[in-house]
């Protein structure tokens, strides 16, 4: 297709970006609009990796580079289907690629979940990312505090709580949660899974950052460490989860090291109730039996334990979008290979999906890049009926925007707070200093005087 092309892409975290980058590739008359409704790019990259994760945050770098194209314009602070509405941004593009992610935290429904002292992960981690929409405090009241669930999020979760405000200052952490850290009366942090160790959702790398703190004893309670023939068969046919077995099994056998904050595991332990009248006072679990085929059975036998908060880590979810379909359980559009179909099953032309919205909040960068290159796959196969943007000048949505009076931010701005967030954190020996106060980032990203 030699024709000019102009893409929308609602989202500016790895999936968006990807949707960008594969599309400009296939396509060299393409150009393509990022737009996000914070005034940052990067997404969970940036907003739901835990702090102390240098690693992975080293994505960045990959995705700056895709940035860096001039075809690929990041337009931040725009809320799409609330400060423009879909049928308004429609003049200016052939087509829009929804990419928005998960960032909500699934329901558990079970007594006292309402309860002060009962948190969502996702919120939790806003809050220690400094997301702009996230409270600029937490309650961190409690010295024993439950965390449910076996994926990576929940060794974050547990691992954020365990640690010493000291251990992290050396990250990219918020000077807000810093000083909330130092509070925390934290002693011991326990993580309950419904099944057993070998179906376990964290990877090897997770689990061992769980044990690099010298603050924090890592206890992983022997009476969860079973498996039945499904269990051995995944252990035999996955290096990863053996890895997994090994290092629990290891940490299960070995003696205690004195350290002054305890991180516990527990394992076939399903929460059934939180206890507590006007707040958390304690969480009851059912021990579980393994199936034989993977899953688990309750047995009747109940624990409680005292516990003054309890944060839930059992998965994302995803907002719906606005003026499309939306599956409330999967937390996912409908969609034929990224196409986005109605309630009766039928493409909307001119809509597509990719990312987490697409396929729900499972899999990692390997399965976004899949994703992506299937989306844009189906919206280059389809130009041909689709009609061109009325207004194929990219500077005319800018201008539409500025009439609107829209404060939005662009690449060049993000570089310039991406700046100023490091040299606040250079006089004191740290990577970098978020800035948290949206209108604060705003400024900074729009200065005229900047370089």
């Amino acid at each position: 297709m030699d024709r000019p092309v102009r893409v929308a892409v609602v989202g500016a975290g790895p999936a968006g970006i990807y949707a960008a980058d594969i599309l400009t590739k296939a396509a060299p008359a393409a150009t393509v609009d990022i737009f996000d409704r914070l005034p940052t790019p990067y997404g969970l990259i940036r907003y739901g990796v835990a702090p102390d994760h240098p690693r992975i945050k080293e994505i960045v770098t990959a995705l700056h580079h895709v940035l860096d194209d001039p075809r690929i314009r990041f337009i931040g602070n725009v809320d799409y289907g609330v400060d423009v509405k879909p049928d308004e941004l429609d003049p200016f593009y052939d087509a829009i690629v929804i990419a928005t992610g998960a960032d909500l935290d699934r329901d558990l429904d079970i007594p006292g979940i309402e309860l002060p002292g009962s948190f969502g992960a996702a919120d939790f981690v806003s809050w220690y990312d400094g997301h702009p929409d996230a409270p600029r405090d937490w309650p961190l009241t409690a010295s024993s505090v439950a965390v449910i669930g076996a994926g990576n999020v929940a060794v974050d979760v547990a691992r954020m709580l365990a640690k010493t405000a000291g251990e992290l200052l050396e990250t990219e952490i918020p000077d807000n949660v810093h000083r909330r850290l130092l509070t925390s009366p934290v002693t011991d942090v326990h993580v309950f899974s419904r099944r057993g160790p070998a179906q376990v959702k964290f990877t090897p790398q997770e689990l061992r950052e769980l044990d690099e703190s010298p603050n924090v004893e890592v206890v992983v309670h022997p009476e969860g460490i079973e498996f039945d023939d499904a269990s051995l068969a995944t252990i035999r046919a996955r290096r990863t989860v053996k890895m997994c077995v090994d290092i629990l099994q290891n940490w299960a056998a070995r003696e205690p090291r004195g350290r002054t904050r305890r991180l516990h595991l527990h394992f076939l332990q399903a929460p059934v109730a939180i206890a507590g009248t006007d707040r958390v006072t304690g969480l009851r679990t059912e021990t579980q039996a393994l199936t034989g085929d993977g899953w688990v059975r309750g047995t009747g036998d109940f624990t409680d334990w005292d516990v003054q908060a309890v944060y839930r880590a059992i998965g994302y979810l995803s907002r719906p979008v606005a003026d499309l379909p939306f599956d409330p359980v999967t937390g996912t559009i409908p969609h034929d290979a990224g196409r986005v179909l109605d309630l009766d099953g039928n493409q909307i032309p001119g809509r597509y999906v990719t990312g987490w919205i697409k396929r729900g909040p499972v899999g990692l960068i390997g399965h976004t890049k899949k994703d992506a290159n299937e989306t844009v796959a189906s919206l280059l196969a389809d130009l041909r009926t689709l009609p061109a943007a009325a207004h194929a000048d990219p500077a005319d949505v800018l201008t539409y925007l500025d009439r609107r009076n829209l404060a939005h931010t662009t690449w060049a701005g993000w570089q310039r707070l991406d700046r100023h967030e490091i040299d606040l954190g250079r006089p004191h020996g740290r990577k970098r200093v978020k800035v948290v106060p949206r209108d604060e980032m705003i400024e900074i990203s729009n200065r005229a005087d900047a370089p």
